[in-house]
Protein backbone atom coordinates (compact mmCIF):
# COMPACT_ATOMS: atom_id res chain seq x y z
CA UNK A 1 0.00 0.00 0.00
CA UNK A 2 1.10 3.45 -0.74
CA UNK A 3 -0.23 6.46 1.04
CA UNK A 4 -0.27 10.21 0.40
CA UNK A 5 -1.11 13.28 2.76
CA UNK A 6 1.24 15.77 1.89
CA UNK A 7 -1.30 16.84 -1.06
CA UNK A 8 -4.51 15.26 -2.15
CA UNK A 9 -4.93 11.99 -0.33
CA UNK A 10 -4.04 9.22 -2.44
CA UNK A 11 -4.08 5.66 -1.58
CA UNK A 12 -3.01 2.63 -3.98
CA UNK A 13 -2.84 -0.87 -3.41
CA UNK A 14 -1.46 -3.02 -6.65
CA UNK A 15 -1.74 0.08 -8.27
CA UNK A 16 -5.50 0.50 -7.76
CA UNK A 17 -7.24 3.73 -5.82
CA UNK A 18 -8.79 2.71 -2.30
CA UNK A 19 -9.84 6.50 -1.57
CA UNK A 20 -14.05 6.46 -1.66
CA UNK A 21 -15.61 9.08 -3.07
CA UNK A 22 -18.29 9.52 -0.26
CA UNK A 23 -16.68 12.47 2.43
CA UNK A 24 -16.45 10.52 5.92
CA UNK A 25 -14.99 7.46 5.02
CA UNK A 26 -12.27 9.68 3.15
CA UNK A 27 -12.07 11.66 6.78
CA UNK A 28 -11.58 7.96 8.47
CA UNK A 29 -9.18 6.56 5.76
CA UNK A 30 -7.04 10.08 6.09
CA UNK A 31 -6.80 9.77 9.96
CA UNK A 32 -6.34 6.13 10.18
CA UNK A 33 -3.09 6.76 7.81
CA UNK A 34 -1.46 9.34 9.52
CA UNK A 35 -1.13 6.90 12.48
CA UNK A 36 -0.14 3.53 10.54
CA UNK A 37 0.28 0.88 13.11
CA UNK A 38 -1.84 2.74 15.37
CA UNK A 39 -5.15 1.70 17.48
CA UNK A 40 -7.60 5.09 16.89
CA UNK A 41 -9.86 4.95 19.72
CA UNK A 42 -13.48 4.84 18.19
CA UNK A 43 -14.48 8.04 20.02
CA UNK A 44 -11.92 9.74 17.99
CA UNK A 45 -13.33 8.27 14.90
CA UNK A 46 -16.74 9.45 15.85
CA UNK A 47 -15.31 12.98 17.34
CA UNK A 48 -13.63 13.29 13.73
CA UNK A 49 -16.91 12.61 11.67
CA UNK A 50 -19.72 14.18 14.25
CA UNK A 51 -17.59 16.59 16.37
CA UNK A 52 -19.05 16.89 19.79
CA UNK A 53 -22.73 15.54 19.03
CA UNK A 54 -22.62 12.25 17.42
CA UNK A 55 -26.38 10.51 16.42
CA UNK A 56 -27.56 7.53 18.14
CA UNK A 57 -26.67 5.65 15.21
CA UNK A 58 -22.74 7.03 15.30
CA UNK A 59 -21.61 3.14 16.28
CA UNK A 60 -23.19 1.41 13.56
CA UNK A 61 -22.58 4.05 11.06
CA UNK A 62 -19.19 3.89 11.53
CA UNK A 63 -18.74 0.50 11.31
CA UNK A 64 -20.52 0.91 8.40
CA UNK A 65 -17.62 3.25 6.71
CA UNK A 66 -15.37 0.96 8.14
CA UNK A 67 -16.69 -1.78 6.06
CA UNK A 68 -16.95 0.08 2.70
CA UNK A 69 -13.39 0.88 3.54
CA UNK A 70 -12.53 -2.95 3.58
CA UNK A 71 -14.86 -3.74 0.23
CA UNK A 72 -12.33 -0.99 -1.45
CA UNK A 73 -9.29 -2.77 -0.15
CA UNK A 74 -10.26 -6.11 -0.78
CA UNK A 75 -11.39 -5.16 -4.22
CA UNK A 76 -7.80 -3.86 -4.83
CA UNK A 77 -6.01 -6.89 -3.34
CA UNK A 78 -7.58 -8.91 -5.86
CA UNK A 79 -8.29 -12.15 -5.23
CA UNK A 80 -7.25 -13.16 -2.15
CA UNK A 81 -8.12 -9.49 -0.52
CA UNK A 82 -11.07 -10.51 1.24
CA UNK A 83 -9.17 -13.24 3.33
CA UNK A 84 -6.53 -10.67 4.19
CA UNK A 85 -8.46 -7.66 4.11
CA UNK A 86 -9.15 -7.71 7.76
CA UNK A 87 -5.36 -7.64 8.80
CA UNK A 88 -4.50 -4.42 7.16
CA UNK A 89 -7.34 -2.79 8.24
CA UNK A 90 -7.91 -4.30 11.93
CA UNK A 91 -10.26 -4.25 14.42
CA UNK A 92 -8.91 -4.00 18.09
CA UNK A 93 -10.34 -3.59 20.99
CA UNK A 94 -12.25 -0.06 20.98
CA UNK A 95 -10.90 0.65 17.94
CA UNK A 96 -9.88 0.23 14.50
CA UNK A 97 -6.02 0.17 13.15
CA UNK A 98 -4.30 0.73 10.04
CA UNK A 99 -1.70 -2.11 9.54
CA UNK A 100 0.63 -0.87 7.00
CA UNK A 101 4.22 0.48 7.76
CA UNK A 102 5.22 3.63 8.58
CA UNK A 103 7.25 4.66 5.23
CA UNK A 104 3.94 3.24 3.44
CA UNK A 105 2.96 6.83 3.89
CA UNK A 106 4.35 10.37 2.64
CA UNK A 107 4.44 11.88 5.68
CA UNK A 108 6.93 9.65 7.51
CA UNK A 109 9.24 9.94 5.13
CA UNK A 110 9.13 13.63 4.95
CA UNK A 111 9.18 13.70 8.81
CA UNK A 112 12.39 11.44 8.70
CA UNK A 113 14.28 13.84 5.97
CA UNK A 114 13.18 16.84 7.43
CA UNK A 115 14.37 15.27 11.42
CA UNK A 116 17.68 14.77 9.59
CA UNK A 117 18.01 18.01 7.77
CA UNK A 118 17.37 19.82 11.30
CA UNK A 119 20.29 17.80 12.38
CA UNK A 120 22.81 18.69 9.85
CA UNK A 121 21.75 22.07 10.44
CA UNK A 122 22.43 22.46 14.14
CA UNK A 123 25.89 20.65 12.89
CA UNK A 124 26.92 23.45 10.97
CA UNK A 125 26.47 21.05 7.57
CA UNK A 126 25.10 23.55 5.58
CA UNK A 127 25.34 21.62 2.86
CA UNK A 128 24.03 18.53 3.26
CA UNK A 129 20.83 20.22 5.34
CA UNK A 130 20.18 22.28 2.20
CA UNK A 131 19.65 19.07 -0.09
CA UNK A 132 17.67 16.85 2.74
CA UNK A 133 15.21 19.67 3.57
CA UNK A 134 14.71 20.50 0.41
CA UNK A 135 14.12 16.59 -0.45
CA UNK A 136 11.88 16.77 2.30
CA UNK A 137 9.80 19.55 0.75
CA UNK A 138 9.54 18.07 -2.52
CA UNK A 139 7.64 15.14 -1.37
CA UNK A 140 4.55 17.87 -0.65
CA UNK A 141 1.93 18.41 -3.67
CA UNK A 142 0.21 21.20 -2.06
CA UNK A 143 -1.79 21.87 0.94
CA UNK A 144 -1.80 18.93 3.57
CA UNK A 145 -4.90 16.70 2.61
CA UNK A 146 -6.85 19.48 0.66
CA UNK A 147 -8.81 17.61 -0.78
CA UNK A 148 -10.15 16.40 2.46
CA UNK A 149 -13.07 18.06 4.40
CA UNK A 150 -11.47 17.92 7.90
CA UNK A 151 -13.42 17.45 10.96
CA UNK A 152 -11.79 18.45 14.70
CA UNK A 153 -9.44 15.87 14.92
CA UNK A 154 -7.77 16.48 11.24
CA UNK A 155 -8.07 20.00 11.52
CA UNK A 156 -5.45 19.88 14.34
CA UNK A 157 -3.05 16.96 12.41
CA UNK A 158 -3.72 19.34 9.15
CA UNK A 159 -2.76 22.50 11.13
CA UNK A 160 0.51 20.41 12.71
CA UNK A 161 1.44 19.81 9.09
CA UNK A 162 1.35 23.42 7.78
CA UNK A 163 3.61 24.42 10.66
CA UNK A 164 6.23 21.63 9.91
CA UNK A 165 6.30 22.16 6.32
CA UNK A 166 6.69 26.26 7.13
CA UNK A 167 9.22 25.57 9.74
CA UNK A 168 11.16 23.48 7.55
CA UNK A 169 10.86 25.95 4.64
CA UNK A 170 12.47 28.58 7.49
CA UNK A 171 15.36 26.34 7.99
CA UNK A 172 16.35 24.92 4.26
CA UNK A 173 16.47 29.28 3.82
CA UNK A 174 18.44 29.27 6.80
CA UNK A 175 20.79 26.97 5.56
CA UNK A 176 20.81 28.61 2.01
CA UNK A 177 21.21 31.74 3.43
CA UNK A 178 24.47 30.27 5.42
CA UNK A 179 25.68 29.03 2.25
CA UNK A 180 25.48 32.39 -0.04
CA UNK A 181 22.89 31.79 -2.11
CA UNK A 182 20.80 34.88 -1.00
CA UNK A 183 20.20 36.18 -4.24
CA UNK A 184 18.60 32.98 -5.62
CA UNK A 185 16.18 33.13 -2.73
CA UNK A 186 14.91 36.55 -3.66
CA UNK A 187 11.94 35.72 -5.62
CA UNK A 188 10.86 32.62 -3.46
CA UNK A 189 11.17 34.75 -0.14
CA UNK A 190 9.33 37.57 -1.94
CA UNK A 191 6.37 34.82 -2.79
CA UNK A 192 6.19 33.42 0.85
CA UNK A 193 6.49 36.86 2.75
CA UNK A 194 3.07 37.46 0.57
CA UNK A 195 1.40 34.76 1.96
CA UNK A 196 2.56 35.09 5.18
CA UNK A 197 2.37 39.22 6.00
CA UNK A 198 2.78 39.32 9.34
CA UNK A 199 5.54 36.02 9.65
CA UNK A 200 8.53 37.67 11.40
CA UNK A 201 10.99 34.86 10.73
CA UNK A 202 10.05 35.00 6.53
CA UNK A 203 10.50 38.69 6.43
CA UNK A 204 13.89 38.62 8.68
CA UNK A 205 15.13 36.00 6.07
CA UNK A 206 14.34 38.26 2.72
CA UNK A 207 15.94 41.11 4.56
CA UNK A 208 18.78 39.33 5.01
CA UNK A 209 18.82 37.67 1.49
CA UNK A 210 18.19 41.69 -0.05
CA UNK A 211 20.64 42.99 2.10
CA UNK A 212 23.43 40.88 0.90
CA UNK A 213 22.11 41.27 -2.78
CA UNK A 214 23.20 44.79 -2.38
CA UNK A 215 19.32 46.44 -1.99
CA UNK A 216 19.89 47.81 1.10
CA UNK A 217 16.66 50.18 0.44
CA UNK A 218 14.93 47.23 -0.11
CA UNK A 219 15.24 45.45 2.87
CA UNK A 220 14.86 48.59 4.60
CA UNK A 221 11.34 48.50 3.08
CA UNK A 222 10.05 45.06 3.73
CA UNK A 223 11.04 45.53 7.22
CA UNK A 224 8.68 49.16 7.29
CA UNK A 225 5.96 47.53 5.43
CA UNK A 226 5.73 44.81 8.38
CA UNK A 227 5.82 46.83 10.84
CA UNK A 228 3.20 48.84 9.49
CA UNK A 229 1.15 45.58 8.85
CA UNK A 230 1.76 44.65 13.03
CA UNK A 231 0.78 47.96 14.50
CA UNK A 232 -2.53 48.76 12.42
CA UNK A 233 -3.25 44.91 12.43
CA UNK A 234 -2.25 44.01 15.63
CA UNK A 235 -1.42 47.27 17.53
CA UNK A 236 2.37 45.90 18.36
CA UNK A 237 5.63 46.45 17.50
CA UNK A 238 7.86 44.31 15.89
CA UNK A 239 10.16 42.11 18.45
CA UNK A 240 13.36 43.03 20.22
CA UNK A 241 15.40 40.75 17.50
CA UNK A 242 13.58 41.71 14.62
CA UNK A 243 14.09 45.67 15.57
CA UNK A 244 17.61 44.92 16.43
CA UNK A 245 18.29 43.48 12.68
CA UNK A 246 17.17 46.26 11.65
CA UNK A 247 19.64 48.69 13.51
CA UNK A 248 22.18 46.14 12.27
CA UNK A 249 21.50 47.26 8.60
CA UNK A 250 21.22 50.68 8.72
CA UNK A 251 24.78 50.78 10.41
CA UNK A 252 26.14 48.52 8.00
CA UNK A 253 26.92 45.54 10.80
CA UNK A 254 29.57 43.79 9.44
CA UNK A 255 27.75 40.40 11.13
CA UNK A 256 25.20 40.54 8.39
CA UNK A 257 27.73 39.55 5.69
CA UNK A 258 27.76 35.75 4.92
CA UNK A 259 31.14 35.13 5.99
CA UNK A 260 30.75 36.38 9.12
CA UNK A 261 27.39 35.12 9.51
CA UNK A 262 26.43 32.30 12.89
CA UNK A 263 27.43 28.99 11.59
CA UNK A 264 24.97 27.27 13.99
CA UNK A 265 21.82 29.72 13.51
CA UNK A 266 20.27 31.42 11.50
CA UNK A 267 20.88 35.15 11.00
CA UNK A 268 17.51 36.09 12.59
CA UNK A 269 18.62 34.30 15.80
CA UNK A 270 22.65 36.46 16.00
CA UNK A 271 20.10 39.18 17.48
CA UNK A 272 17.82 37.13 19.42
CA UNK A 273 19.96 39.12 22.94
Amino acid sequence: MKIQVLGPLSAEVNGGSIVPTARKPRQLLALLALHPGRVLPIPTLMEEIWGTAPPQSALTTLQTYILQLRRRLGTAMGPDGPDGVKDVLATRHGGYLLHIPPEAVDVHTYESLAARGHGDYGRGDDHNAAATLRAALALWQGPALVDVRAGPVLEIEVLRLHESRLGTVERRIDADLRLGRHTELLAELAELIARHPQHEGLHSQAMVALYRSGRQAKALDVYRRLRGRLVEDLGVEPSPQLQRLHRAMLTVDPALDVQAGPRRGSTFDLYAV
